[in-house]
């Protein structure tokens, strides 16, 4: 039984960040014989605020390290490096927005966080001629449903990573690299850092989570029951790095399995006919996937000392980033895998309901 003050907790957080939105319109639930969509119209669910009842932040101020105060070194940030740009976008400033959209020396991204989900994602706006995304207000597997804000809007849940519903109904979003790390991790590979700032127009306290003991990663409690209830082959909120494989696969990398025993690991892997490896770094609670090539060069790695990594063929070291800091290859950077992003098991699971588990 899904714990009543874990409920409340999530529905009185949704509730407080529609406070500024007034008489925010209301994104109708699509119906189950809905032709507009093509993904299952009934797995949509109205979360209770309303349409922009979160506000999505455009072009949120960005500022040095040394200015923030709101930032405990353990809380997580999502890293975006863009247009020559190191960015921090901390879940602080998501559990209350969800959506930020940046426009960085002409590329247009949209940083999203679920806190329902755990799901941390960028996407390239392209797909929506550079619009900015804003929340609807609408849930789909507990999952935060993104608007564009075009003239003919679509509804995209964001783990799906394409439109669901509406005109552009299909239509795939290109994903961003990011790497999710806590705050002391981002800083300790980026000092230089810019941070999105406290002062976002909205009064919120970005030290508080909002969600009670929602994060706890035995807690099985969601927001609303999942259509085809839970995958307990892991704990619920344990976090994983997945990497989609088609529609429907993938392989996830759960973070207690990656941290048994290791400080750093470096974790070799096929998905979908391609190689794969994925950095582990304990101290920052991060890890990021990467084609495991220089070149026509492939590399072997393994995890060394307390946060870097090292290659058998040519014995450089490397970053959680994916760049080599010191040997012959001092100054390459991997591949990152973009489609790679880090969720809540529960959530993994139920969007790429064929995916492994990545067993160490």
């Amino acid at each position: 039984m899904r714990p009543l003050a874990l409920l409340l907790s999530a529905a009185c957080a949704l509730l407080l960040a529609a406070c500024d939105a007034g008489t925010a319109n209301r994104v109708d639930v699509p119906d189950g014989n809905d032709d507009d969509c093509v993904v299952p119209a009934g797995r949509f669910a109205d979360g209770g605020v309303g349409k922009d009842g979160i506000p999505a932040l455009t072009d949120p101020r960005l500022v040095p390290a040394s200015e923030v105060g709101y930032l405990a070194d353990d809380d997580r940030v999502i890293g975006l490096l863009v247009a020559g740009r190191q960015i921090a976008v901390p879940h602080n400033i998501l559990w209350w927005h969800e959506i930020a959209n940046f426009t960085l020396g002409g590329v247009q991204v949209a940083v999203t966080y679920c806190p329902l989900t755990g799901s941390s994602l960028c996407f390239d706006r392209a797909a929506v001629g550079g619009g900015a995304f804003g929340v609807s207000g609408l849930l789909f597997q507990n999952n935060l449903t993104m608007y564009d804000r075009t003239r003919d809007e679509s509804l995209w849940p964001q783990m799906n990573r394409s439109a669901g519903c509406g005109p552009r109904a299909g239509a795939a979003l290109t994903m961003v690299p990011v790497i999710e790390t806590t705050w002391a991790g981002w800083q300790a590979l980026f000092p230089e850092t810019e941070v999105v700032a406290e002062r976002t127009g909205f009064a919120r306290d970005y030290t508080f989570y909002p969600y009670g003991n929602y994060e706890t990663p035995g807690n099985a409690a969601t927001l609303y029951p999942m259509p085809n209830g839970i995958d307990h082959r892991r704990p619920p909120k344990e976090r994983v790095l997945g990497v989609p494989d088609g529609a429907g696969g993938g392989l996830a990398f759960p973070f207690g399995r990656l941290g048994e025993n290791s400080a750093a690991r470096a974790a070799h892997a096929t998905v979908g006919g391609e190689e794969v490896v994925v950095f582990w770094s304990h101290a920052a609670q991060g890890a990021m996937a990467y084609r495991p090539r220089t070149g026509a060069q492939t590399l072997t790695f393994a995890g060394m000392g307390a946060d870097a990594f090292v290659d058998a063929e040519t014995n450089s070291t490397w970053r959680l980033d994916g760049r080599a800091v010191d040997g012959p290859l001092a100054g390459t950077q991997l591949e990152p895998v973009a489609e790679a992003y880090v969720a809540f098991w529960f959530a993994w699971a139920a969007f790429q309901n064929q995916t492994r588990i990545w067993n160490g």
